[in-house]
C-alpha cells in the first residue's frame, strides 16, 4: 500500500493554515480554491473521500450547505476538512 507524504511533508502542506484561516479561506470559495487545504490535498496527490467510510473516493460531500473531504495522514488516520460546522445554525 502506498503511503502518503512523510509527516514533515504533511505538516508543511497544512501548516500555513490554522483552523481559523482554513475555515475563512474555504468559506470564501470552498473546494475549488487554489491555495486552501483542498488544493494542498490535491497537489500532494493524496486520495480523498466524501465520507469517513471511504465509499466515495474523489468526491466532495455537501453536508449542511457546506463542502467537505476526508484524507489520510501518513499514519493512516482520517482527517476531515469542512467548510461549515455540522448541524443546523439554530444548534450552533
Amino acid at each position: 500500500m502506498a503511503r502518503g507524504p512523510e509527516p514533515a511533508s504533511l505538516t508543511r502542506m497544512m501548516a500555513p493554515t490554522s483552523s481559523a484561516i482554513a475555515a475563512s479561506s474555504m468559506n470564501q470559495n470552498p473546494m475549488p480554491n487554489s491555495s486552501g487545504p483542498f488544493a494542498r490535498i490535491k497537489k500532494a496527490g493524496l486520495t480523498y473521500w466524501a465520507d469517513p467510510h471511504k465509499e466515495h473516493p474523489g468526491e466532495i460531500n455537501r453536508h449542511w450547505g457546506g463542502r467537505g473531504v476526508y484524507f489520510q495522514d501518513p499514519d493512516g488516520h482520517l482527517l476531515e476538512v469542512i467548510t461549515r460546522p455540522y448541524g443546523s445554525e439554530s444548534e450552533l
